[in-house]
């Protein structure tokens, strides 16, 4: 009995956090990418302190969480917590042909984007790098491999060489996301952290279970408004 009454708790604080227009707003701009609190403000036009104010009613229900920028550490990024998005549906993204994935080096987290999306959709994917490294990063091979996926290890690519005016441009880095402010531009942001910082098998673990998650996420958005 205590255990239904905490998750009915649970539930009603979730629910009334998403009693407020902005709040939803901001729910549904997080929902298939990160921001910082100040991207909130721009998208929805709304002042900074009113969302400081909603993002902790939205963090206290258990809805958002914040994270440190690995680039500018004087940055944080919010992001949705998974387990609290089962009851909502990504909005459509109509117009999407190809999917691009970057981060910096294009050694790991968007080399298994790229091949999670393919196996995921059946559709086509690319990977590109800010800073492209001149090989893929050996346990992202290992870890794609693990979970029968194959990466071309000699793969790696510029974003100048890969991108196309009609791509979905998703940055999996935050370095990436604050670099890319030319004609290259991510639509969207997901803020996975960087596993060759760490250099360990659960790092890159964590950071493929990461993606695949935000990919299953996303993959209906896409494939759903496709005609």
């Amino acid at each position: 009995m205590n255990a239904e009454s905490g998750s009915l708790a649970g539930r009603a604080r979730i629910h009334a956090a998403l009693g407020d227009p902005a709040r939803l707003a901001i729910v549904d701009a997080l929902i298939l990418g990160d921001a910082s609190p100040g991207e909130i403000a721009r998208t929805l036009d709304l002042p900074t302190n009113l969302v400081a104010h909603h993002v902790k009613v939205l963090t206290e229900a258990g809805l958002v969480v914040r994270g440190r920028s690995e680039g500018d550490r004087r940055r944080t990024y919010l992001r949705l917590r998974p387990e609290a998005l089962a009851a909502l549906t990504p909005p459509p993204l109509p117009g999407v042909g190809r999917v691009v994935f970057v981060c910096t080096h294009n050694s790991a987290r968007s080399q298994l984007a790229a091949a999670l999306w393919k196996r995921r959709t059946r559709s086509a994917a690319a990977s590109a790098g800010t800073k492209p490294a001149a090989r893929v990063h050996p346990r992202a091979v290992a870890v794609a491999h693990r979970h029968g996926l194959a990466l071309d290890p000699a793969g790696t690519a510029h974003v100048s060489a890969v991108v196309r005016d009609e791509d979905l441009v998703i940055a999996v880095c935050d370095n990436a996301h604050e670099d890319l402010t030319g004609p290259v531009r991510p639509r969207l942001h997901w803020s996975v952290p960087d596993p060759v910082r760490a250099d360990t098998d659960a790092a890159f673990e964590a950071a493929y279970a990461d993606l695949a998650d935000r990919i299953d996420r996303l993959a209906p958005a896409v494939i759903d408004a496709r005609p």
